[in-house]
């Protein structure tokens, strides 16, 4: 998963721009997918940026790229299609309008649809939806709006820890074991890996379809297919070319 401020790649830290990149990944370490997210916050920044971002992706990678941040509207889906998106992820718009949901799987696909969900630890040390950029509590439950994400017609589920985002001290496992023994949508895990082992934990500890990382790749040199190669080793299976 790769973020994007303004069009620049910035790695970050509790769903904070933390640190600036000018580096472009593509899929030459044998990555599977590709997530591109525009963190841009609003009057902050222009649009285009973003989408001559997803433009260059789509032209220069040959795995499916996901498309989210700041999808609003139909249009804003069909935009992102035209440029070369495979998938497209939403959240604040789903939880501001869950029909939302619902719509864009009937235009498009359950499987063209994934649902972001970001969560954390409230006062009251119990786990909640927050929105937008994971600023304010909605009162919403993660696993309650997991399964309502998934009757509303969503093919996938990315949860995304807020408190280790940018840790590099692991997924909170706990978190998406709630939301992925839920569901029957493949859900995606992200926020914390620091290491190989994190990898291997998010699948096993959490019943994860997919783990998701960032800016673990910030701090090493290793490739994707060393990722892969200690996966295969701890008895996960995976595609290594």
């Amino acid at each position: 998963m790769l973020t994007f401020n303004n069009g620049v790649l910035f790695r970050t830290k509790k769903f904070e721009p933390d640190y600036r990149y000018t580096l472009n990944f593509v899929d030459a370490w044998s990555v599977d997918e590709i997530v591109l997210l525009d963190i841009t916050r609003p009057n902050k920044g222009k649009k285009g940026n973003f989408f001559n971002v997803v433009k260059r992706f789509s032209q220069s990678c040959f795995v499916p790229l996901t498309i989210g941040g700041g999808i609003r509207t139909i249009d804003d889906i069909s935009t992102l299609l035209n440029m070369g998106a495979d998938k497209i992820v939403i959240n604040y718009q789903a939880v501001q309008e869950p029909g939302f949901i619902s719509q864009a799987a009937q235009l498009y696909g359950s499987q063209c649809i994934v649902v972001s969900i970001d969560a954390k630890l409230n006062a009251e040390k119990e786990y909640e939806v927050y929105t937008p950029f994971g600023t304010k509590g909605t009162g919403q439950n993660p696993v309650q709006w997991a399964r309502e994400i998934e009757k509303l017609g969503a093919g996938e589920i990315l949860i995304q820890s807020i408190d280790k985002d940018g840790s590099l001290e692991g997924y909170d496992n706990h978190l998406n074991k709630l939301v992925a023994q839920s569901v029957e949508v493949p859900v995606l895990v992200c926020g914390g890996a620091g290491k190989w082992q994190d990898f291997v934990d998010g699948f096993l500890e959490s019943g994860a379809a997919a783990v998701c990382t960032t800016n673990i790749y910030h701090f090493t040199e290793s490739s994707i297919k060393s990722a892969k190669t200690f996966l295969q080793n701890a008895g996960i299976p995976v595609r290594i070319d």
